[in-house]
């Protein structure tokens, strides 16, 4: 059962994908891709003016769930600019099948790249579920980050040997596992790379207690009240020497949609004078 609900977690930010995008013409899309560290084709899009912030989905997603929620929209309204991207095996952006096109921080590299191009000289990140495994990684690599928020996650992606981790690879690598066939027929149903998407769990890097440690930036960890599905938010809180923490109506699979999510987030921003 747990499994079952950990695949749902997954696909928070992907449901959404066909959904209009309603806000108003005066927050035109700049849309393009660039060419990576490595040559793959990475689809990102940048909207508003102001103090940049990046959203980065989870696993199964692509940049476009994030408009379906609050926050997308509240942050252009308040004057920021707003940058998501497809990380590489998702959505628009290129899919190697090399597995080691996955390894060794492949993603934060392609984030960082993203901001090298924009010419952005500091920003601040929110993740949510894979997506804050993604900003830890980010804050351990990149300087230019003001502040983070780590979105529907706990301490479980301390562990180099996380049991999830190495159960949803094998199950996208073909192995019968019956607690992830939902996951499996949901990627065969979406056509989504499934081949990617096992080697993105492969290479899927851990940040140590030890590095979240020395991470100086503010931080939110943030999570929904009905979500325990990463394990502990509050003891991941305890970890970062800057942190603050809310809790938001809502299981992992919808509290990142919410108001309050975003209000949080943004609240967040202006203590921190972002």
């Amino acid at each position: 059962m747990r499994l079952l609900l950990l695949f749902t977690c997954c696909i928070i930010i992907i449901n959404s994908n066909a959904q209009t995008d309603s806000l108003p013409l005066k927050f035109p899309i700049d849309s393009a891709y660039f060419s990576s560290f490595d040559g793959t084709k990475i689809y990102y899009e940048v909207r508003g003016e102001g103090k940049p912030v990046l959203l980065v989905h989870g696993f199964m997603g692509n940049s476009s769930g994030w408009k379906s929620g609050a926050l997308y929209p509240d942050l252009l309204k308040r004057g920021y600019k707003v940058i998501v991207l497809d990380m590489r095996g998702n959505g628009k952006s290129g899919k190697p099948h090399d597995s080691t096109a996955y390894e060794n921080d492949a993603e934060a590299k392609d984030i960082m790249k993203l901001m090298d191009l924009l010419k952005i000289k500091q920003y601040s990140v929110v993740g949510y579920s894979r997506g804050s495994i993604i900003t830890a990684r980010l804050l351990v690599l990149d300087k230019r980050i003001q502040i983070a928020v780590l979105g529907g996650m706990g301490t479980d992606f301390t562990n180099p040997e996380w049991p999830r981790r190495k159960m949803f690879y094998r199950a996208m690598m073909g192995d019968s596992i019956p607690e992830l066939k939902a996951a499996v027929d949901y990627v065969k149903q979406q056509g989504l790379d499934q081949l990617a998407l096992a080697y993105l769990q492969k290479a899927q890097r851990s940040t140590t207690k030890e590095e979240l440690g020395n991470v100086k930036q503010p931080v939110l960890v943030i999570c929904g009240d009905k979500d325990a599905d990463n394990g502990s938010a509050a003891e991941l809180a305890k970890l970062l020497p800057k942190s603050s923490s809310a809790t938001t109506p809502g299981d992992h699979n919808h509290a990142a949609k919410t108001p309050d999510f975003s209000m949080e987030i943004i609240s967040f921003f202006r203590r921190n004078n972002y």
